[in-house]
């Protein structure tokens, strides 16, 4: 469970930022696989299944601390699960999130966000939300070696503002908004941009429109790659799913499956069995007695 790649094993390729740069299905490019991880064992599972790219999302705030949405995760909650989850990777490009007002302020601001993710939690890129209003941040981070995903569509760090997880998008002019917005984060320097709930027709136009890859959330089969959050796709949850999720299996109910057995080998006895102890120090010995010492006679107890 807890141990690393083996001893003297090769290491796999690591996958570049130029690499996933260059990942255009238009082109005949292999679509990108990206899913979010929050943990070390997650990390691992997820890399073992195959995908290039793991997110590190700000959906933690939701997934693994129950918040309401992503507003409250701060940049020390960032820098821990992104910590944890790079010793977990070998192979895949690791992208983490900036939360909530961690970048928003100024370019400069952003900066130092950004590097403390690269620094102290080990990313590979990091990942924000907004369009050509930040493209000067994106900018700024770009030329001080940080590679950089856009995330456009439906933004979780303004659901107050935008109403709602709602898709974004529809209508001419909003497509139209859209595409600016991308286009103005490729020409800073992005090498890849996540599309979140927009309608698959306008991702598609956006799609075809940028030199760099594009990554689905809801937003259709035409983009370069899709994302899914790792316990959406599992089918951990419990309650409603957006629509755009498809659950590749049902972990929840075997999870729980799981504990009522152990609950109810437990409460009856059945576990441990003798497989599952160590070797007893004395195995002839009555479980009265450990370590040569006896239980005390009770006919010479002290009665009041």
């Amino acid at each position: 469970m807890y141990t690393p790649t083996a001893a003297g094993a090769v290491a796999p390729k690591k996958i570049t930022v130029p690499e996933l740069r260059n990942r255009k299905a238009a082109q005949g490019q292999a679509r990108i696989a990206m899913i979010t991880a929050y943990d070390f064992t997650m990390a691992r599972l997820v890399e073992e299944g195959g995908a290039e790219m793991v997110l590190v999302g700000d959906s933690l705030g939701m997934v693994v601390q129950g918040q309401a949405n992503t507003l409250p995760v701060t940049m020390d909650d960032m820098v821990y699960h992104c910590r944890a989850v790079a010793r977990g990777l070998a192979r895949a490009h690791l992208v983490g999130d900036l939360p909530f007002l961690s970048y928003q302020a100024s370019p400069e601001k952003a900066l130092e966000s950004a590097g403390r993710l690269m620094k102290e939690g080990f990313c590979e890129s990091v990942k924000l939300e907004g369009g050509a209003e930040y493209a000067p941040h994106v900018k700024l981070l770009v030329r001080a070696g940080i590679p950089v995903v856009g995330h456009i569509g439906l933004t979780p760090q303004s659901v107050h503002a935008l109403g709602g997880f709602k898709m974004q998008g529809r209508g001419d002019e909003a497509g139209k908004r859209l595409l600016a917005d991308a286009l103005a984060l490729e020409e800073a320097g992005a090498f890849c941009i996540v599309l979140e709930a927009v309608p698959p027709d306008v991702a598609a136009a956006i799609t075809e429109a940028l030199t760099i890859p594009t990554v689905g959330i809801g937003a259709g089969v035409h983009c370069d790659g899709q994302v899914l959050v790792c316990t959406d796709l599992l089918g951990m949850g419990r309650g409603h799913s957006p629509k755009f999720v498809k659950h590749f299996a049902n972990v929840a109910d075997v999870a729980v499956a799981a504990f009522q057995s152990y609950v109810d080998e437990v409460r009856s006895g059945a576990f441990p069995a003798a497989e599952h102890a160590f070797k007893a120090n004395r195995p002839a010995a009555p479980t009265s007695e450990v370590q040569g010492v006896s239980a005390p006679d009770s006919s010479k107890r002290y009665v009041a």
